[in-house]
Parts: structure tokens; C-alpha cells; sequence
């Protein structure tokens, strides 16, 4: 069995390290910060579900969350764009999807690992290959060999630029807020109210708690000298329910703030002993929900290949070549609603939003299970 580092203890970190320990291997995850519990809430989606089966997680998950059935969108007047039945995604996806805590998550998948994996508080600064695996270059002045290399470490990923050279940030033209509510909200009203600019989700994450985001177009690294919570509570003091209420019952100490950021795919995703997972690969934007399901989907496909393969550079080539595809189609399609979402002038952004109400429900529903339902996650070797 090799001895593998895992650079990045985030759910693309975890995951992957909980897939290859539970084959045997020696398993180190390298993470720079020492408080990984970033985020407020996190939906895994039936995709996810089937992945975290893989790894013998999926019913710790599902008992930690609140379950989300059916899935709506409306103006932010409360006027309906789109309002499917209860057993939305229940009938389409074949189960519903989970929210719960990031720090719920974390937890699971740290659970899956022998103590003392997770190495914190020394991050890689760098990697070169010798001739029985990788050696990482540390911060704090040391160095590790190991056979095998997973990068996990997120869109500024060290092994990212290793294997493609310099890979650039642009910001996307658009901040997101997220938090938690000491508040239960009424379970027709989970999904997104939509508005010229700007959206807001809100779903429920247990029984008296509601997970939310919202977007709005704004300058890049800007701020509210008022606050962000307060910013938020009068900006949508007219929205409809259950957001004024929503907002009002959200602690502000834990309400965060990101610009968002697209960076390209990287065009390398394996080379020899080294692999990339996660945002690492393919960060995307958040409109469909699947960032980290589809680092939970690459966690359990590694796994798979690591059977499969008779060496750790074939598995690697094999993962790479293998997700590349469904991949792909998803960073695109969550890009493109990122733009849709914020188009300039606001009034074609309306536009846009409002236009949805005309795509049958049918065809929403049938696209919706392609990229989130149990069945479109996909080990190799199955059709």
C-alpha cells in the first residue's frame, strides 16, 4: 500500500482521504489552516448521497441534515416564477437533498480517518518529483516524501500550478453572503427568490433552522461600514416572507461574506503521481448547488479507480480522463447562470430570471435529475 498526502483538508480533502484509508493506504492531509470549518451550510444533493454511499457515509449525513423535497422560485414580491409539486425532487432525483452544517460534514468525514491524518498549521509551498514518488516542500522548513500526491487544496491550489503553471483569478463581479437562522421556515417556501441583480436561497437545515445565501452585484473586496447583516436587513426589508423574518433571527457574528471568483478549469488534472480534486480541478460557481457534491463524486471515483487500476499513476489518469466530461458541463452551466443572474443593465437580468416560468416543468425537472438525482452519479465500469 503507498503512503499518499492529501494537500487541503476541505470536503474534497476529507472525502478523498476517507476513499483511499478505507483501501488500505497510509493517508496524511496537509492543511495550512487550523480552522477548517469554513461556510455556514452546505445542500448535498442525491448525486452527493450516492457518492457518500460509496464511501459508507450517506446515512450519517442524511440524519444530520434536514431534508429539502420540492424546491420553488419566486419574485421578490412572493409572486410564483415556478412551483412545482411537494415530491419535487423526491419523484425526479429519487430522494431528497440534505442541508446541514459544514462543520457537520467536516465532522463526518474526519470521523472516517485514524486519528492524527489531519495535519494542521503547515501548508505545501511547493512539490518536486524524485524517483519513488513526490516530495512536498513545507512551510515550516520541512519536507515529506510520499509515493502519491492528491490536491484538494482548493482554487488557489500549489498543486494545481504544479502540474499547469500559473492559473489566474478573475473576480466574477459578484459577492455572496451566507448564514444560519434560528428560525423554521415553511417547507413550500425552500428554493430562491429572485430579484433585477440579486438572489437570495433559503432552506430548511433541520427542524428550526433555515440555511440562506444572497448575491448581489458589487465592487470586488467591498464592504458594509454598517455591517453586512444590517446592510442585508434593510436591502430586503421588503421582500417577501420568509426573508425580513429570516434575516431578523441570523446572528451577524456568523453571517460571511465572499467575492466570487471564477478560475479557469485546469487543463491538467493528473500527471504520474500526482491528481487534483475538488475546486482544485474545477472550481464553479454556486447556482446549482454542486461544488461540493461534485468533490464528494470525485472523492468515491478516485476510490473506484484506485481499485481498478494496477498502479497509482493509471488510477490518476484513469480518474482524470473518467470526470473530465460531466464535469466540465457543470462549471459551464453554473457559469452561465452566474451571468444570466447578474446581467447589466438589471433589467435584462429580470428579464432573464422571469423568463424561466416558460421552460416546462417537465424538461426542468428532467435536466435537474441529469446533473443531481442518485442515478447521475457514475462509478466506472457502470452505465
Amino acid at each position: 500500500m503507498a503512503d499518499i498526502a492529501v494537500v487541503g483538508a476541505g470536503i474534497a480533502g476529507l472525502a478523498s482521504a476517507a476513499a483511499l484509508s478505507h483501501r488500505g493506504h497510509s493517508v496524511t492531509v496537509i492543511e495550512e489552516r487550523t480552522d477548517t470549518s469554513s461556510g455556514a451550510g452546505i445542500s448535498i444533493w442525491p448525486n452527493a448521497l450516492a457518492a457518500l454511499d460509496q464511501l459508507g457515509l450517506g446515512d450519517q449525513v442524511r440524519a444530520a441534515g434536514g431534508r429539502i423535497t420540492a424546491g420553488a422560485m419566486r419574485w421578490k414580491d412572493g409572486t410564483w416564477l415556478r412551483r412545482p409539486s411537494g415530491e419535487r425532487i423526491v419523484t425526479a432525483l429519487g430522494e431528497p437533498l440534505v442541508v446541514l452544517q459544514r462543520a457537520a460534514l467536516r465532522d463526518i468525514l474526519t470521523g472516517a480517518l485514524a486519528p492524527g491524518t489531519v495535519v494542521d498549521g503547515v501548508a505545501v509551498r511547493e512539490l518536486s518529483t524524485t524517483t519513488t514518488g513526490v516530495r512536498l516542500h513545507l512551510t515550516d522548513g520541512a519536507t515529506r516524501d510520499v509515493q502519491a500526491v492528491v490536491g484538494a487544496d482548493g482554487t488557489r491550489s500549489v498543486v494545481a500550478r504544479h502540474l499547469n503553471g500559473p492559473l489566474p483569478h478573475r473576480y466574477a463581479g459578484y459577492t455572496a453572503w451566507r448564514g444560519v437562522a434560528a428560525l423554521a421556515i415553511d417547507a413550500d417556501l425552500a428554493g430562491e427568490t429572485m430579484a433585477a441583480g440579486a438572489e437570495v436561497g433559503h432552506v430548511p437545515m433541520g427542524p428550526d433552522q433555515t440555511y440562506w445565501f444572497a448575491t448581489e452585484r458589487a465592487p470586488e473586496g467591498a464592504t458594509c461600514p454598517q455591517g453586512e447583516l444590517a446592510y442585508l436587513r434593510t436591502k430586503l426589508a421588503a421582500w417577501a416572507a420568509p426573508i425580513p423574518a429570516m434575516l431578523a433571527a441570523t446572528d451577524p457574528a456568523g453571517v460571511l461574506r465572499n467575492d466570487l471568483y471564477d478560475r479557469a478549469t485546469a487543463q491538467r488534472w493528473a500527471s504520474g503521481p500526482v491528481v487534483l480534486v475538488g475546486d482544485a480541478a474545477h472550481p464553479m460557481r454556486p447556482h446549482l448547488g454542486q461544488g461540493g457534491c461534485q468533490a464528494l463524486e470525485d472523492a468515491a471515483v478516485l476510490g473506484a479507480f484506485v481499485d481498478l487500476a494496477p498502479d497509482l499513476p493509471r488510477a490518476f489518469a484513469g480518474f482524470a480522463a473518467f470526470r473530465r466530461r460531466r464535469v466540465s458541463a457543470i462549471v459551464a452551466e453554473s457559469r452561465l447562470i452566474g451571468r444570466m443572474v447578474n446581467l447589466r443593465p438589471a433589467a435584462l437580468s429580470a428579464l432573464a430570471s422571469r423568463a424561466t416560468v416558460v421552460l416546462p416543468e417537465f424538461a426542468v425537472t428532467r435536466h435537474l435529475a441529469s446533473i443531481a438525482a442518485g442515478s447521475a452519479f457514475r462509478l466506472p465500469g457502470r452505465r
